[in-house]
């Protein structure tokens, strides 16, 4: 048991992990803040970890489980951060993000994901045996590793590609704009297609696959191809407001003006319902999964068992959660004044928190984490805290709004670190690591992610802008999935929200839902998972476009592979590294820009003469060769 001790949680292995895991938090920042995507990290991080732990002299397959187990904590705090920490900033809650404040919500949030999911592991992964499909993976090139050279340089030689993309576009040297679009006004109503030309949706439909890919597409498509021109058709006129504002605009300002203003909070009811659904859908399997994992514990006391199957002792589980929520509980109390509402925001950050860790592990544990419907969760977290919240503080309070992102921002981060402790426990029951070992180096990475978040947030905003375009940053990062939290938090309270639309949304959602059931009692290969469908209509149609090019070139590249299951997982293994150094290229140049642009005041810092401004042509181009090189690399991985 001491060399398996000695194997993994070594000294090398952790600070290797915490630098990974810091350096994937800012590239997935940037990411979920332009697209309201992230990617799950732990395969990249395993290929470095192979590669930099033979350099120091070899490392063993349990050693660099350890570091990519705690390097994967970098996408998931960054998705519970940029999900909803953003939204305080929309609100006017804060002026910049709070170096103290941020660094105790992820923290403390993450370190709860990890407690709140050490007893579902039994159940998820050894009973049920659930799929956990990036675990898997994760595993498959752990096992694979004797040449992880040929991964590194993949996944080297397609960041770089990925950067240099970003460097030459919109917010760089502006050799090539960052869309492709076209619009007309047909009579009243709009026609609008359009794709951004980003390498790294491009990796993200690839990662995804093609069924997400059309669905999210979908989605886009009822947004912005039919209740756009529905509402500038038949609507547009009866709202006198926004009818006058878009007068003598063109077609495309036009469609994103109606878009912001309605059409994207259909994407808010479909949200809604399928958080909803989500929770009623799987009650019987978390259920079971909580009363399997408290069974276990109680008949291993006093007993040996072997190192594959010890997690955190129960006990310590719940020193840990005491600890962890007295800080919040003080947090709450400095935010609303008052225990009498802070010690229900606690219970109900308490309750929520570990319901929704449940959700999230099961499904990380059906459709993987890239995949795995946080938002949602996070929305129904914060429209149950406002109601409550609005008894306690009545209808009007400015303090509501911000109480309700606060408990939603440490479920969020709970319910990500604990989707992705699954998914690590998955890979290490596959390759015979000690659970305890993984869930200590989990926390030991989220709250490494914590202490970086503030500041790479603060510069992301400082050189972009976040959420509302201004007069200085006409093209932010968009941050959807904040402005919506942002949005119905402040609706619960007085403000103003479309909410005819969002019943339509839920409508939709509901229609979504129903056809899902369809095919999946049919068994179909194809789902219509609600959650990724309300992505797809709440976010701008050019985003989606790559992810869905992005997932069928991967059914390509699959399908071509025949019935040789060999073949195909060759394939998918090495297209998904150069998908992921799409992504992290990509996000880690938009970080390195935002410095210049930071320091001299200027968005145009880069930007060269507009004789060299190219049109969207060249970036198509380009985007056509970044797909012929990933079908490629993924085709000569096949022979």
């Amino acid at each position: 048991m001491s060399d398996i001790a000695q194997a993994q949680l070594t000294i090398r292995a952790v600070l290797l992990s915490i630098v990974l895991a810091v350096v994937l938090a800012a590239a997935n920042t940037y990411l979920g803040l332009f697209a309201g995507l992230t990617i799950a990290s732990a395969i990249p991080a395993a290929v470095v970890s192979m590669a930099v732990l033979r350099l120091l002299g070899g490392g063993g397959i349990l050693e660099n489980n350890i570091v990519q187990t705690g390097a994967s904590a970098g996408s998931s705090i960054a998705a519970g951060v940029i999900f909803t920490i953003p939204a305080l900033i929309i609100l006017g809650y804060w002026d910049d993000f709070r170096y103290s404040w941020v660094m105790a919500i992820a923290g403390l949030g993450g370190l709860l994901g990890v407690i709140f999911s050490v007893p579902l592991r039994r159940s998820l992964i050894v009973d049920q045996n659930m799929a956990f499909p990036e675990g898997k993976a994760a595993a498959e090139v752990l096992k694979t590793g004797e040449n992880p050279g040929q991964g590194v340089k993949v996944l080297a030689g397609s960041a770089l590609l990925g950067g240099l993309v970003k460097l030459a576009a919109g917010s760089g040297l502006r050799l090539i704009p960052d869309t492709a679009a076209a619009s007309a006004w047909v009579g009243k109503g709009i026609a609008y297609f359009g794709t951004n030309l980003s390498p790294a949706l491009f990796g993200v439909g690839y990662i995804v696959g093609l069924n997400i890919g059309i669905v999210c597409l979908s989605g886009a498509v009822i947004s912005w191809n039919i209740a756009i021109p529905i509402y500038s058709a038949f609507f547009l006129d009866g709202n006198a407001q926004l009818s006058g504002a878009l007068a003598g605009a063109s077609a495309a300002d036009a469609a994103g003006a109606i878009w912001s203003a309605q059409i994207r909070y259909l994407g808010v009811g479909a949200m809604l319902i399928g958080g909803v659904w989500t929770m009623i859908s799987l009650r019987k399997s978390l259920v079971s999964g909580i009363r399997s994992g408290l069974a276990v514990a109680r008949d291993n006391v006093g007993k040996t068992v072997a190192h594959t199957e010890q997690d955190i002792p129960m006990k310590y589980i719940l020193i840990g959660l005491v600890l962890f929520t007295l800080p919040l509980a003080g947090l709450y109390q400095a935010i609303v004044g008052s225990w009498t509402v802070s010690i229900p925001m606690t219970v109900i950050m308490i309750v929520a928190g570990f319901l929704f860790v449940s959700v999230s592990a099961y499904m990380a544990g059906l459709v993987g984490s890239s995949n795995n419907p946080v938002s949602g969760i996070t929305i129904a977290t914060i429209l149950f805290a406002a109601l409550v919240l609005l008894m306690l503080l009545g209808k009007g309070s400015e303090i509501g709004p911000v109480a309700a992102i606060m408990i939603g921002a440490v479920v969020c981060c709970a319910a990500c670190v604990g989707g992705d402790n699954l998914q690590d426990l998955k890979c290490g029951h596959i390759v015979g690591a000690t659970p305890w070992r993984q869930q200590a180096m989990l926390a030991v990475g989220a709250f490494s992610c914590a202490l970086v978040m503030a500041p790479v947030l603060n510069l992301l905003a400082a050189a972009y802008g976040i959420g509302t375009p201004t007069a200085e940053h006409p093209n932010p990062l968009l941050a959807p999935q904040a402005t919506l939290m942002a949005s119905v938090a402040k609706g619960i309270f007085g403000g103003e929200l479309p909410w005819n639309t969002i019943a339509v949304g839920a409508g939709i959602g509901a229609a979504l839902i129903v056809l899902d059931e369809i095919l999946k009692a049919r068994g179909a290969n194809f789902r219509v998972p609600v959650l990724a469908a309300a992505i797809g209509i709440y976010l701008p149609l050019e985003l989606m476009v790559p992810i869905f090019l992005g997932g069928l070139l991967n059914w390509a590249i699959t399908r071509r592979a025949g019935k040789d299951e060999a073949r195909a997982e060759a394939a998918t293994r090495k297209g998904t590294l150069f998908a992921a150094g799409l992504i992290t290229g990509e996000a880690l140049m938009g970080i390195f820009i935002a410095i210049p642009i930071v320091l001299a005041g200027s968005a145009d810092v880069l930007a060269l003469p507009d004789a060299l401004h190219f049109g969207q042509w060249l970036g198509l181009l380009i985007l056509a060769v970044i797909a012929w090189l990933l079908y490629r690399v993924s085709s000569r991985a096949q022979a």
